[in-house]
């Protein structure tokens, strides 16, 4: 698993974290609660302001209303495309982020480590 910095909750419950993008490779991403491990780790993120769009709109996936005929046609997938504005509200948010884990001594590299659990290893056991 990726390490990552809490942002906000959603209206749904779901969680909105991100890596940054730039430490870790995580964008701006919801997160169902049972997935999380929190940690002992605090940051100020007073700092960072997530735009207002940013909600579970924002996350939501176009339908593509297709027959089973367009599906088993070849040549024509369409490629997934990062908007514009989610790279900007994805650089706005970074950009304070990285601000943030900079003035954190050891955050950049903890944030950049892998997270793992093996067999015998129970994470309601252990203190982060």
């Amino acid at each position: 698993g990726r390490r990552v910095v809490f942002l906000k909750q959603l209206e749904s419950g779901l969680l909105l974290v991100s890596g940054p993008f730039k430490v870790n490779g995580v964008p701006l991403r919801r997160v169902n609660q049972a997935y999380v491990i929190a940690t002992e780790t605090k940051v100020d993120i007073s700092s960072v302001k997530v735009p207002e769009n940013v909600n579970d709109a924002y996350f939501k996936h176009k339908s593509s209303k297709s027959s089973k005929s367009k599906f088993f046609a070849e040549g024509e997938k369409e490629k997934n495309v990062v908007s514009d504005a989610r790279k900007a509200d994805q650089k706005s948010v970074d950009d304070a982020l990285l601000a943030v884990v900079k003035g954190t001594n050891g955050l950049r590299e903890y944030l950049g480590a892998r997270f793992s659990l093996t067999n015998g290893q129970y994470p309601h056991a252990m203190a982060f």
